[in-house]
């Protein structure tokens, strides 16, 4: 078990670890705050946003300094299920070869599995990926090959609708965050990003970042000895119970959304799976801010990102999923009372 004061040395790591990503990713601090977050949650994190703002950047710039090995898939439509576990190929002797995939070549190193676009995949793919994400591991070849240190980063483009396949509820349920990563707003960092030729070369601008600054082989470990550190009062335990409660009946806390029959939006609440998800978060977001209990600023840090993605409308509001998800959750916020 690891020493209170083996915690704080490895918070600070963490925030160093913010410190490297923010010196190439500038205008986002929040998502990268959460990025770290789900890391030692030991969660997976799903990132969408607009084309060109910096998504993969960022997600690169995290594994550079988590360290351990990295791979990469790009998101294809003909991308199949065996592609993520073997690679063949006819060798110099014109003989076929069969090689590990990108799941399996560097064994229970793997410490970053990043998919680009993965909604661009097809949905045998992603149940592929979900089973890898879930259990952190996969059979082949008549053996079982585990990656316990990995952890999934993927992209969405939610820009392009053709040729695409929407993540089923089930997949993006895997997702410790589903993350939204807009176009920076201020006016001095936009400015950066444009003429700044630093921003212009993203292999050049992620050598600044300092590689392997994290332990990788122990974060695991950390993050279990996190959950354990971040104790939770009876009161705030109440209040994570009311909130799961009103993500399933929104209406009994005198919750309202405008043109929305509050009565007839749910369909399925936050799961224990979820919640479990949430309270995770929330503990490494106490531990980063330096505390070792649970307050509700914890929950409301992380809230948003852990249960948007988990809670699931009637067939008449989900096409408005992306605007309602948000509102719902600030509604609840709002009404349920915080203690």
């Amino acid at each position: 078990m690891l020493s209170d004061e083996a915690l704080q040395d490895w918070r600070s790591q963490a925030l160093q670890l913010e410190a490297e990503v923010g010196k190439v990713v500038i205008g986002q601090l929040p998502i990268i705050r959460l990025i770290n977050i789900a890391l030692f949650a030991r969660g997976h994190v799903l990132l969408e946003g607009d084309v060109g703002v910096g998504k993969t950047t960022i997600l690169r710039a995290f594994s550079r300094v988590i360290g351990g090995e990295f791979e990469r898939v790009e998101g294809t439509i003909d991308l199949m299920p065996g592609d993520l576990v073997y690679h063949t190929y006819v060798d110099a002797e014109g003989k076929p070869r069969i090689d590990p995939g990108p799941l399996l070549r560097h064994g229970e190193r793997l410490t970053t599995f990043f998919f680009n676009e993965i909604n661009r995949a097809r949905p045998q793919v992603q149940s592929l990926l979900l089973r890898a994400m879930a259990e952190r591991s996969v059979s082949a070849f008549n053996r079982e090959y585990h990656f316990p240190h990995m952890t999934v980063f993927a992209d969405r483009n939610k820009v392009e609708k053709e040729e695409t396949f929407e993540l089923a509820s089930a997949a993006r349920d895997r997702f410790m965050f589903e993350l939204s990563m807009p176009t920076p707003a201020d006016a001095q960092v936009r400015s950066r990003l444009v003429f700044d030729p630093m921003f212009h070369d993203v292999d050049v601008l992620l050598e600044q970042v300092t590689p392997g600054l994290l332990s990788w082989r122990d974060l695991n470990a950390v993050g279990a000895a996190i959950q354990r550190h971040v104790s939770a009062s009876e009161t705030i335990e109440k209040y994570l119970l009311q909130l799961w409660e009103a993500t399933e009946q929104p209406a009994r806390y005198g919750i309202r959304i405008d043109d929305v029959d509050i009565e007839q939006l749910i369909l399925a609440g936050a799961s224990p799976r979820g919640m479990s998800a949430l309270l995770r978060a929330a503990r490494s977001a106490a531990w980063l801010s330096g505390r070792s209990h649970l307050t509700p600023e914890d929950i409301h840090a992380v809230m948003p990102a852990a249960l948007a993605h988990r809670v699931f409308f009637t067939p008449i509001y989900e096409l408005r999923r992306a605007e309602l998800s948000e509102a719902l959750i600030s509604e609840i916020l709002r009404r349920v009372a915080t203690p």
